[in-house]
């Protein structure tokens, strides 16, 4: 597991910190899910490579996971080290496809319309990944996942709230059109920065839907697995704490300064996190009302 453990570290990602808390047998499988995921990503995100390049890169991985989910040999280092995961925990390929499908919706999409249409990417670059990570985690309740689907739409609804300025440096706009029309904000004024109570206003309406999924999220898992979705409560927790401090900053994305948790916040998140686990407690720390 050593490729994927280097480039997990190397993420330094709020996914990966979430590991610590597993098992090394899970935290190892996990890493390897995670690398898979951003590798496939990472080819996705590479604007100076054409698009039809990238394409074609993301068909090879889509092919290379497909021999890593039979009896082939994958070609790629990393779902070789994925490959004896896969076959462990019974990964399905639809699913690692689905993830594949989010990163070429990258590759094509710059707009969304309707906040279905963001909400099938959610669930394909998020969704996805929880529905993976629980069989990971293992459960018990068939609930499971749902919750896996309503969290990963909440921490992806989350990370677009946070990257709205990078997002736009690319000359991208996650935000949906109709809720840009409903607040009279302009795509011009996202792509130039400019922030004003109207942004304001439209950040808010995308917050709430986060804040429903989280909300959702809460009240679908089950109470016999929430001691083996310990690392993805933790998730919910730390971007739960992100959407906090994005409200606080009345979703002003746009200055020098991003607005992220500090790793002073996310260790404390961490060890309380581990100080409820050690205690028994499994009191969920987001969606609160």
């Amino acid at each position: 597991m050593q490729h994927s453990r280097a480039l997990t570290q190397k993420s330094a990602s709020n996914l990966a910190l979430a590991f610590i808390m597993l098992p090394r047998r899970r935290r190892d499988a996990m890493a390897a899910l995670y690398a898979f995921c951003r590798a496939v990503d990472d080819v996705a995100d590479e604007d100076a490579i054409p698009v039809a390049t990238r394409r074609e890169q993301l068909a090879a991985w889509r092919a290379d996971i497909r021999r890593a989910c039979g009896t082939d040999k994958p070609e790629f280092v990393l779902n070789q080290e994925f490959q004896p995961v896969i076959a462990e925990f019974k990964l399905p390929f639809a699913l690692l496809d689905e993830v594949i499908k989010g990163c070429e919706m990258d590759l094509d999409i710059l707009r969304y319309e309707t906040q279905e249409q963001l909400e099938q990417y959610c669930y394909r670059v998020a969704s996805a990944v929880g529905l993976l990570s629980i069989e990971i985690f293992s459960y018990r309740n068939q609930a499971c996942h749902d919750y896996a689907i309503y969290l990963g739409k909440a921490l992806q609804l989350t990370n677009i709230l946070r990257d709205v300025k990078n997002d736009a440096a690319r000359g991208r706009i996650y935000l949906p059109l109709n809720e840009l029309a409903r607040f009279g904000v302009t795509e011009q004024e996202i792509l130039a920065g400019n922030y004003s109570d109207r942004y304001f206003k439209l950040a808010e309406s995308i917050a709430a839907r986060a804040r429903h999924f989280y909300q959702l999220a809460r009240t679908t898992l089950p109470a016999e697995d929430r001691k083996a979705m310990v690392a993805a409560e933790l998730m919910g927790t730390v971007y739960w704490q992100l959407l906090r401090k994005l409200e606080a900053n009345r979703f002003n994305v746009f200055g020098a300064k991003p607005v992220k948790l500090s790793k002073f916040e996310k260790i404390a998140l961490i060890f309380g996190a581990w100080l409820r686990f050690t205690a028994g407690s499994t009191t969920t720390r987001y969606g609160q009302p």
